[in-house]
């Protein structure tokens, strides 16, 4: 096998998956956005057939796969007009610090809703006054009894309204230093109820048509028992970061999706419309930056699926770089590619019937989120080229 071509496997895998979307497609998905319906039929049939979880390990439900395989379905669900931004969090993100850190009974309790889609998990690290910089993390957990009190705000908070259960990212208080610690707060990992007393949430209303809706979330004085910590609470940024890495790739994988989906129509269009006696595709002005699109979105799928293979081999740090260059390469594809598709289709690109304008505002928040690509670009400028930190 090629190191520059997938596996007949994962292939495979994603022709299953395109199939399985296109019985639903981006009509379905936008219908039910702007009725504010959910996409639950989809979700549950992706979990049905054994990709909401291929990521995990075979004993807990899953398929035994890595983040590759777990990002080839976010990115074909994408490019059938149906990106589920669930897919980042909950078998990604959450399924993936549990696997790592978890224990037996976390592991077997959560991840097999994970896998099937019955119990999907949500992931609160952003606040208000923190923004990019998650040091300034607010929200806290202290110890009282044999639980923890969690106390805090988060916003942007994605689908909690489908998920039964959130991994908060709060911070703990360290041991004073006389007894060793540093007196400082730690970011910890806690598993937290959706339904629990305290905990209550409010839909941030925004411009992207998408059925999953974004939250503000109020912690107060939430109780929990021993077992909602993952992992150890010595463990750190390492433990946080496990989840980092697989959300930059699976954040590459929904804008490269998105891209393509653009890409696809824009073409079909081109080939279509005929205005000066020959379709508008033979035109340069048309074809070149349509091309240029196509170009993109290859050399950014391509380092996606290079930094998933750095992270399934183990090499954390050399998937980190890879994992942000990928992220900051398929959110600039995917905002050219919508740019272009939308200039392709006319006057017909702002009208809801072909479905272009909406794009413009979906594949841009890939330039902010799940992280800035200013702050990208501050990782390289340190880690890869060794400047000065600027921040």
């Amino acid at each position: 096998m090629s190191n520059f071509t997938e596996s007949d496997e994962r292939q495979e895998l994603r022709r299953q998956v395109a199939k399985l979307a296109g019985k639903f497609g981006r009509d379905w998905f936008t219908e039910k956005a702007r009725a504010g319906e959910k996409t639950t039929e989809l979700w549950l049939e992706i979990g049905k057939a054994g990709y909401l979880g291929i990521n995990i390990a075979e004993e807990y439900g899953g398929g035994g796969g890595g983040i590759g395989d777990i990002a080839a379905v976010c990115e074909e669900l994408s490019a059938q007009g149906c990106p589920l931004l669930m897919m980042v969090v909950s078998p990604a993100i959450c399924g993936t610090v549990i696997s790592r850190y978890g224990t037996e009974e976390q592991k077997q309790r959560w991840l097999p809703g994970l896998c099937d889609g019955t119990a999907t998990m949500a992931f609160a690290i952003t606040e208000p006054d923190a923004g990019t910089n998650s040091h300034n993390i607010t929200t806290t957990a202290r110890r009282d009894g044999d639980g923890w009190v969690l106390k805090g705000q988060k916003i942007y908070i994605s689908g909690v309204d489908e998920a039964d259960n959130v991994l908060v990212v709060a911070r703990t208080e360290d041991r004073p230093k006389e007894q060793g610690g540093t007196g400082k707060l730690k970011p910890c990992l806690f598993v937290v109820p959706t339904d629990a007393e305290g905990f209550e949430f409010t839909p941030i209303p925004m411009e992207i048509v998408s059925p999953e809706l974004q939250f503000q979330v109020f912690i107060d004085d939430v109780r929990l028992p021993a077992d909602a910590l993952v992992g150890d609470e010595d463990g750190g940024l390492v433990q946080l970061f496990a989840g980092l890495n697989p959300e930059r790739i699976m954040a590459a994988s929904f804008s490269t999706g998105l891209a393509r989906f653009a890409l696809d129509r824009a073409a079909a269009y081109a080939k279509e419309r005929t205005v000066f006696k020959s379709p508008i595709g033979a035109h340069q002005a048309i074809a070149h930056p349509l091309a240029q699109s196509h170009i993109e979105i290859e050399l950014a799928r391509l380092m996606t699926q290079k930094a998933a293979a750095l992270y399934d081999a183990g090499d954390d740090m050399g998937a980190g770089e890879a994992a942000n260059m990928a992220k900051y390469a398929s959110a600039e594809a995917a905002c050219d590619a919508a740019d272009r598709a939308l200039q392709t289709h006319g006057g017909n690109g702002i009208t809801q019937e072909y479905g272009m304008a909406g794009l413009l505002v979906a594949t841009r928040a890939g330039r902010i989120a799940p992280i800035s690509r200013e702050m990208i670009l501050n990782f390289v400028a340190m880690h890869s080229l060794g400047l000065p930190k600027s921040y």
